[in-house]
């Protein structure tokens, strides 16, 4: 039995911190669960009470069995709701709810092979699921082809640009056509580069095209724009992973963000060839994938963020050509298939094996980092800073604040 005073610092504190304020007990059985009569009676009598005192945070209860949960949610204008399924995170994903869902006769037989490794409850929660991918280049195609065939379900795919002639050797599904290859180069006229170059096709489109190809049933949002655009960002908090293929340092610290104040994990993946300014000469080559998940510390936490690149890139175009030497062209790195396949199936592993819950309870949480030159994997341990702004659990934390949390890094007009 909780005593009045506790419950009545317990409902301060959620009001003051912004906080649901939610309590939870267990009951008997194992794959089903319920409130009793008794517990009903309780929410009612005491709830509507409580609400007047949290000022527009929601109240309610949980009850718990080993594989179930039921949840009887009361809202600021008084909307009472009870709770359909409910999701732990951590090093693999749980679903569960009232009761255990029933998948049979609802999935594909074309899928027969896989389900045989994860199930049909398996197939239906990839069916189901919802992930974003944002950037749609050389590893973002890559994903968008394996988790198609794995079945996903949705995709939001997030990327402003157009493709151009040097992407087609590793943009998954690329034609000459798509980017205009012969009308960008010499001798056409240069309006005529120009044209082509603005009437290519968009990555996005073209990633659309493969997860058509390869799942008829899957639902598409293509947005061409910066995932920094605020309208985009919010598409995000309707996902249930993220995959960043996009390497900037802004992406990063928005994709960090929305992981620590909305519980949605997700990955970095990325390859880089590193060469030596003066002699030109390849000095390392390497492909990584990081997950970011809310218990394994954040890219802010490890330095992975940078600060300067961040001022760098909130400048205008014109600002930063101010900055560089005259005679100082823009670097474009190398990069190949090949390297983007491996952290590209790499990511899709790991998301495979965490929503379908297969991953094991002493998976790995650290950095991959995979050397094609030496043939080797070396493993990179993240650190957690508790105190940290962005994933700590203090008051300027963004951990699982959701709404209630700072307000996201997205880009606004007068930044």
């Amino acid at each position: 039995m909780l005593r009045a005073n506790f419950i009545r610092d317990r409902i301060l504190e959620c009001r003051d911190e912004k906080l649901a304020y939610l309590a939870i007990h267990n009951h008997g059985g194992t794959t089903s669960v319920s409130f009793s009569p008794d517990d009903y009676a309780s929410h009612e009598r005491g709830y509507p009470a409580l609400l007047d005192v949290a000022r527009g945070v929601p109240v309610g209860a949980l009850v718990f069995a080993p594989r179930a949960v039921a949840g009887d949610i009361w809202l600021p204008d008084g909307t009472r709701v009870e709770l359909v399924d409910g999701s732990i995170i951590g090093r693999r994903l749980r679903r569960i709810g009232p009761t255990l869902p029933s998948y049979a006769g609802s999935i594909d037989p074309d899928f027969d092979r896989q389900v045989r490794l994860f199930g049909d409850a398996g197939q239906a929660i990839l069916a189901g699921a919802t992930v974003a991918i944002i950037g749609l280049g050389g590893v973002g195609s890559l994903l968008a082809e394996f988790l198609s065939r794995l079945g996903v379900g949705h995709f939001i795919l997030i990327d402003p640009e157009r493709i151009e002639g040097t992407n087609r050797p590793r943009v998954i599904g690329a034609t000459r056509w798509n980017a205009r290859t012969w009308f960008t180069r010499d001798p056409w006229p240069k309006w005529i580069q120009r044209i082509a170059r603005n009437t290519a096709s968009y990555k996005v489109d073209i990633a659309a095209r493969v997860i058509r190809r390869a799942s008829k049933h899957a639902t598409i949002e293509r947005l061409k724009a910066d995932v920094l655009d605020p309208k985009v960002a919010k598409r995000l908090l309707d996902c249930d992973y993220m995959f960043l293929a996009a390497d900037t340092m802004r992406a990063r610290l928005l994709i960090n963000a929305i992981v620590h104040q909305y519980l949605i994990p997700a990955v970095q993946v990325g390859s880089k060839v590193v060469h030596d300014k003066d002699s030109g000469e390849i000095t390392g080559v390497h492909t990584i994938t990081r997950p970011i998940t809310p218990e394994c510390g954040c890219l802010w936490c490890n330095q992975l963020i940078n600060r300067a690149k961040l001022q760098e890139e909130a400048q205008t175009e014109r600002e930063r050509q101010a900055q560089r030497y005259v005679d100082e062209q823009t670097i474009v790195a190398p990069s190949v298939i090949t390297l983007n396949a491996v952290g590209a199936a790499q990511a899709a592993n790991d998301f495979l094996f965490y929503m379908t819950g297969l991953a094991s309870d002493e998976a790995s949480t650290a950095y991959m980092r995979f050397d094609p030159r030496k043939r080797s994997v070396s493993l990179d341990s993240p650190r957690r800073s508790w105190d940290c702004t962005e994933c700590g659990i203090g008051p300027k934390g963004r951990l699982a604040r959701g709404d209630a949390g700072k307000r996201l890094p997205t880009f606004h007009e007068g930044d």
